[in-house]
């Protein structure tokens, strides 16, 4: 969906400043369907989204779905098949219950 209006709202002459947010999410589009610096790409979403609700976007809905996804995104994290986890190893907590004082 980030690739996709992010094409179609660049070759739809957007306005003057938005240039630049609608290249930041189709490239954070493209790291997303890589599997590549998931916390990164969801900071570029979150911020190429608020810029598109600042400029007036016609798909309002989308823009607040896909920027509630991008702080998702960095929160969570990457996913175990994706080039982070390759690249960095599998994050992995674990929560152990102390016993209980009797």
């Amino acid at each position: 969906m980030l690739i996709h209006d992010g094409i179609v709202e660049l070759f739809d002459t957007p306005p003057h400043g938005a240039t630049v947010f609608l290249m930041m999410a189709v490239a954070s589009g493209l790291l997303l369907l890589a599997g590549l610096w998931t916390p990164i790409a969801g900071i570029l979403i979150v911020i190429a989204e608020l810029a598109a609700i600042f400029y007036g976007t016609t798909h309002l809905r989308s823009a607040i779905l896909l920027a509630t996804v991008g702080v998702v995104l960095i929160m969570l994290g990457p996913g175990v098949r994706s080039i982070d986890a390759l690249l960095f190893g599998r994050k992995r907590i674990d929560i152990h219950e102390r016993p209980s004082p009797r």
